[in-house]
């Protein structure tokens, strides 16, 4: 299920609420003892991050469905998207069992969709998440936080402790499998945009010989990106040569955007590659204000990604 971009709700005693975590949304599906994680875009994940392999044994009902996210922790304890970056994509296993001491993941559990082999999408909300909680599911890596009437107070508490923001939920909403509904609100601090990378600019001074800004755009019905302007600041060291390597393998001539960057001799790549980006607004012209880079995106499909407008899909 997902949720739609929106301002706090007016009918705030209609919705329960949750804080939003920074991280990759993640199923857990357990059945005759053995485990899987499914990302969103269906990908088994599973031995991708083997610390989270004790979750069956802390389960007390033998088949269920789990919905949640995963996530990793900075230094001051709050959720990083660009420390999670590391986790992603990794197969080997030497490698993952020293990632896994170094950058250990937690699973936020914050929805059941099944139990004991029996679907839970028809029941609310709150019968959910009762019988999510009096399964107890707390331990070294795997959680599941608690819920609260108080989205005021909630929303404050987001904003002092610089989180990415709260979500709404209806108390009475059933499970809607893949769909957005305003039964699911994202109320963010600051605003989040997946998009879809088309090309870069090339660095100077520092960062002469490298990357510079990434031109970024999104789908609107069309067959190729609409601009959304170009993103200099976020980028790691680590980042930084990870995205030239990637971005000059995918390099072409012919411009993915249906309009032309106002930028001097871009480099266009292949349309291929998601990345994440916090912004404090869009302009009148449709680009980003403000855009930071927090990191790649393996879990969806590059067509997949609009524009997210308030009370709308994206």
């Amino acid at each position: 299920m997902l949720a739609k971009l929106a301002h706090f709700p007016a009918d705030e005693n209609s919705y329960g609420f949750e804080i939003k975590w920074d991280g990759i949304r993640a199923l857990v599906y357990t059945a005759q003892g053995r485990m899987r994680i499914l990302s969103r875009n269906g990908k088994d994940i599973t031995r991708q991050y083997p610390e989270l392999n004790g979750l069956i044994d802390a389960l007390t009902i033998p088949d269920c469905i789990l919905d949640g996210e995963i996530i990793t922790y900075d230094a001051e304890g709050r959720p990083s998207f660009s420390r999670l970056q590391h986790r992603m994509g990794v197969t080997d296993g030497k490698k993952l069992a020293a990632l896994a001491q170094m950058i250990p993941v937690t699973y936020v559990i914050f929805d059941i969709l099944a139990c004991n082999g029996k679907q839970l999408l028809a029941l609310s909300y709150t019968e959910r998440r009762s019988m999510l909680e009096n399964l107890h599911l707390s331990g070294s890596h795997w959680q599941t936080p608690p819920w609260s009437r108080d989205g005021a107070a909630l929303l404050v508490l987001s904003r002092r402790l610089r989180v990415e923001g709260i979500m709404a939920k209806k108390l009475d909403s059933l499970y809607w499998p893949g769909r957005r509904t305003d039964a699911w609100l994202k109320i963010k601090n600051l605003l989040r945009q997946e998009l879809v990378i088309g090309g870069w600019l090339t660095g100077e001074g520092s960062r002469q010989g490298t990357i510079g800004s990434l031109l970024v755009g999104y789908y609107d019905g069309s067959p190729q990106l609409r601009y959304a302007g170009a993103v200099g600041t976020g980028f790691t060291a680590a980042a930084l040569k990870q995205l030239h390597a990637l971005l000059t393998g995918l390099a072409q001539s012919e411009n993915p955007f249906s309009e032309t960057p106002p930028h001097t001799d871009p480099q266009y790549i292949r349309p291929v590659l998601i990345c994440e980006i916090a912004f404090t607004e869009w302009t009148l012209n449709n680009t980003l204000r403000h855009p930071i880079f927090k990191g790649l995106r393996y879990d969806k499909n590059p067509r997949s990604i609009v524009r997210e407008y308030y009370g709308k899909g994206g």
